[in-house]
């Protein structure tokens, strides 16, 4: 093939914006061909657009059909979490490439089956970790993963800085719901940081003590607001702070080894390097009180943050063989594993061990979604364009 005919399915905030980017041509090797939502007025506002080709693109309200139709090699699924494993492993079934928005799904049970399907066919999956795209954040895998920073013994993330007013979550009828979402700030906003803080620092937390805020800002049912305490194998430790009602935010994530501290806030990096590695420092030092002493270094980067188009020119590249996958799909897991082990450790009210027990967590959700409301609101798409960052807000 010359190029790789997409099709989405759900074209709102996000599915629109993906939409978009291949009728503006920034997909150098991907065409739109198709999309699909069940509420046609979605379709006819990208059908509609006065762009290349958005005419010619072809609409279905059944995503099966536009899986037979022949008109596409790879899919895009936008759609509200739950749907995310079983469409991809309809897609699968189909012979179809997939990307997957984030989160992977919304419980690690459907997420291990959606994996074990992709590892049965040859076709390439990957999830739309646009973060791993950025400059600053791919410069802190690149210097943890090369040992900068020694042996890692703490990170902190702050990352507070997308508030949500109460007209965000009125505007869908599955948003903020157990039923329709299956969480809130950590499975809308946070899965990106919960993917990069397992992949900066190549390790999972073995342990999570979490406590989760249920509405407490919001009128909704789900969490908008959490703390919560990580512990690693290697004897390193966390805390991550998430919110959608703080005005100002922060983002600010900072990581300490064993020679010295990464802090990245506000588009700046900056390596705060010992002169001396702090546990040599432990062992020789004789003057009672001091420390060793740092020097900062601003961290270059080469400024490259391609978010989303960069993920499906990479993809897209990968299906026709020009360059290797960037993500592979079944990573998306990890990230899941930790939102949903943060909510069984606040529905449990203790520390949770990872990997969590699969059934416990389904089974606590399902309490959950039995006594959740039923929302009926009509139904907002926002313009989403200047509103990642580098957070890929959703």
């Amino acid at each position: 093939m010359e190029k790789v005919r997409y099709g989405i399915i759900g074209v709102g905030n996000m599915g629109s914006a993906h939409a978009k980017n291949f009728l503006k041509g920034n997909i150098e090797n991907g065409v739109l061909t198709a999309i699909c939502d069940i509420k046609p007025q979605r379709m006819e506002a990208v059908t509609s657009l006065e762009l290349e080709g958005a005419k010619d693109v072809a609409t279905f309200t059944d995503y099966h059909d536009m899986f037979k139709s022949g008109l596409i090699d790879a899919v895009i699924i936008a759609v509200p979490h739950y749907f995310h494993p079983p469409m991809a492993i309809d897609a699968f079934h189909a012979g179809l490439h997939v990307v997957c928005e984030k989160p992977a799904g919304v419980y690690t049970k459907q997420v291990k089956e959606m994996n074990a399907e992709a590892e049965k066919t040859d076709k390439l999956f990957t999830m739309m970790f646009n973060q791993r795209t950025n400059c600053f954040y791919r410069k802190m895998h690149e210097m943890v993963q090369n040992g900068d920073l020694g042996e890692i013994r703490r990170v902190n993330w702050i990352i507070t800085d997308w508030y949500r007013a109460q007209c965000y979550y009125d505007s869908g009828d599955w948003r903020a719901t157990w039923r329709g979402e299956g969480g809130g700030v950590l499975f809308n906003q946070c899965p990106h940081q919960l993917d990069l803080i397992q992949w900066i620092l190549g390790m999972m937390p073995s342990k999570i003590h979490s406590f989760c805020h249920f509405g407490k800002w919001h009128d909704i049912e789900v969490e908008d607001d959490v703390t919560a305490y990580l512990e690693y194998d290697n004897g390193a430790t966390g805390v991550f702070v998430t919110s959608t009602a703080d005005a100002p935010g922060t983002n600010r994530l900072e990581i300490t080894g064993n020679n010295g501290k990464l802090v990245y806030e506000k588009h700046k990096l900056t390596f705060w390097k010992l002169d001396t590695p702090e546990r040599e420092f432990n062992a020789t030092w004789q003057g009672g009180f001091g420390a060793p002493k740092a020097t900062p270094i601003e961290i270059e980067t080469d400024g490259k943050d391609p978010a989303h188009v960069g993920i499906l020119n990479n993809f897209s590249n990968a299906i026709l063989g020009l360059e290797p996958l960037y993500v592979k799909g079944q990573e998306g897991l990890r990230g899941v594993e930790i939102m949903d082990a943060m909510l069984l450790s606040t529905w449990l009210g203790k520390a949770v061990t990872l990997p969590i027990d699969d059934d416990l967590y389904y089974n606590e959700l399902q309490k959950r979604v039995a006594t959740g409301r039923i929302k009926k609101v009509e139904e907002k798409v926002f313009d989403t364009s200047g509103t990642y960052g580098n957070k890929g807000n959703k």
